[in-house]
Parts: C-alpha cells; structure tokens; sequence
C-alpha cells in the first residue's frame, strides 16, 4: 500500500513537472520566434534532455487537441518551432506574416529555385557568408539542411511555403511554383538572366547569374 501511493505521488509530481515544462517551452519558442534544439531548450530551461522531449511531444498533442488554437508545434530538421496553423495563415493579412530579413532573401531564393540545393553550391555563389544564411534560415524554420557527404542537402520547408504564400509543401512542386513567380518576387529585373539555372548546367563553370548585393 506505502509502495503505491509512493508511486501514485511521484507520478503526480512527474505530470506537474511535464505540464509546467509544456508551458515554459511554449513561452519559450513563441517569445524567440525561431526554432530551437532539444538541447538549446534543455540548457535554457535547465532540465534534462529527456525531460524536455517528452514534453514536446505532450505539448505537440496538446496544440493538437486544442478547440479554436491557432498554433502548432513542428519539429523541422530536428529543431522545433511553434507556427501559425497553414489553413489560418491563408487568411492572415499580409502585415501579419513573417517577413524574411534583407540580408537572407538572396540564399533563400536560391534554395527555393534549385532545390534540393547542396550547400556547397551555394557558398560557391554567395562566398563564405553562406554558411550564416543557410543557419539563419534553419533556425527560423524556413529550410531543412539535412547532411550529405561532406556537406548539406538544403529544401524548404512548410514554415517557408507559409511565408511565400505557396499553395504546395512538396520541395519540387514549391521549386516549380517559385520559378513561374520569379519576376513578381524580385529574382529578376527583367534585363538580366533570371536567377533559375537549369538542372542540366554545371553550377562550377556556367553560372549565368545576377546577385546583387
């Protein structure tokens, strides 16, 4: 009988601890408005790794049973992050959305067009400072970056296809649809060679290409 109510209050203290880490990691991401590791949330909050996934999970669960919410908890390439559910964004204003910095809509536009894209392939066009972008644009939730050899197969994601306003989530299908749009996003001035190479041209030897800084 002592052995039970033993395990029935540590069991208690468990789900109240889990909950209260539910909240804390729901203020967390939504306050940061980037995505986050386990291990980022577990050296924040001070709690153990395991701890923090299995609150992720319940928190996950929660949003999803949740009447009327309009967020949703993604895990992206391993980082999770808190976004607008995709049949709310669709009626959001545009001053409401989630705008891209400056400095991060040339590698974003790359990817989107050339995807799947290899990392290396878009240092070689935008030098070093890649790298920061392709980090940037992970931890905001707007590109998977998945290892490949010795580098990074990079894709854009849901959270991305939301940003754009982009009725697909299929990397190929979002490739198709950001190429056809290329003049209404700004990819081109009309005089210079579009941004899009195709598939068939070397990137080392034949790019034919206009990155303004």
């Amino acid at each position: 009988m002592k052995n039970s109510k033993k395990k029935i209050i540590l069991l208690t203290r468990w789900l109240k601890l889990t909950a209260e880490l539910q909240t804390l990691i729901e203020a967390t991401l939504f306050g940061v408005g980037k995505s986050m590791s386990v291990e980022q949330l577990s050296h924040g909050l001070k709690a153990e790794v395991s701890l923090v996934s299995e609150a992720l999970l319940g928190l996950q669960s929660s949003l999803k049973r949740r009447r009327g919410g309009a967020l949703q908890l993604v895990e992206i390439s391993g980082k999770w992050a808190l976004e607008v559910k995709p049949a709310i964004a669709d009626k959001l204003p545009k001053d409401a959305k989630t705008e891209i910095p400056a400095r991060l809509l040339k590698a974003a536009a790359l990817i989107a067009y050339h995807q799947p894209m290899e990392q290396s392939s878009l240092v070689k066009l935008l030098g070093e400072k890649a790298y920061g972008y392709v980090k940037d644009l992970s931890d905001a939730g707007l590109i998977d970056r998945r290892r490949s050899g010795n580098t990074r197969r990079l894709t854009t994601t849901r959270r991305f296809s939301e940003v754009f306003g982009c009725p697909h989530t299929n990397h190929k299908k979002v490739r198709e649809w950001f190429r056809e749009r290329s003049e209404e996003l700004g990819m081109n001035d009309g005089n210079s060679t579009p941004i899009a190479l195709e598939e068939e041209i070397n990137l080392e030897e034949n790019i034919d290409i206009m990155v303004e800084e």
